[in-house]
């Protein structure tokens, strides 16, 4: 469903907290704290109050943001808007092969990191996200949890844009 940034603005929080709280996978409580920053002038100003959230978020609470998202190519059930995303570069039809070579990236990340590999899929190709992989399983524990909050950033603003109209 698609809300007006009018409409969002003017909604209690708990109504505001069901409209936009998977807009972070699995996490509405982004959502419940950025409403107390009404009203929103834009839908960018709106994504930067929900990325003021997650920034001050500690750093166990933004683990725990990253660990809700479902690891690329997986068969497991995830939220709507991740089987959207992921089918829409072709992650729900990866041959034999190619989901035995997520399934080995995504357990290798896993082990070197402790949470999945992210990865704003819209921005990417399956050879992209391939060559990503190997690119950041050479970062460190610090910098790779940096870049998985960017990529979770990216990934709110293309779910934001796609349920909120100006």
């Amino acid at each position: 469903m698609t809300y007006s940034l009018s409409a969002l603005n003017q909604m209690e929080q708990s109504a505001f907290t069901d409209a936009l709280g998977e807009i972070f996978e699995q996490t509405p409580t982004i959502a419940a704290q950025a409403w107390q920053q009404r009203p929103f002038e834009s839908v960018e100003n709106l994504h930067q109050a929900m990325i003021s959230v997650v920034q001050s978020m500690t750093p166990e609470q933004q683990l725990a943001l990253i660990c809700a998202h479902p690891d690329l190519g997986s068969k497991a059930k995830m939220a709507d808007a991740s089987v959207k995303e992921q089918a829409g570069v072709g992650l729900d039809r990866l041959s034999p092969e190619e989901y035995d070579r997520f399934h080995q990236l995504n357990e290798r990340y896993k082990a070197q990191f402790g949470f999945p590999f992210i990865v704003a899929v819209k921005n990417h190709t399956k050879d992209s996200i391939l060559e990503a992989f190997v690119t950041r399983l050479e970062h460190s524990q610090s910098a790779e949890m940096q870049t998985a909050i960017a990529e979770i950033s990216q990934i709110a603003y293309f779910r934001l844009i796609q349920q909120v109209t100006s």
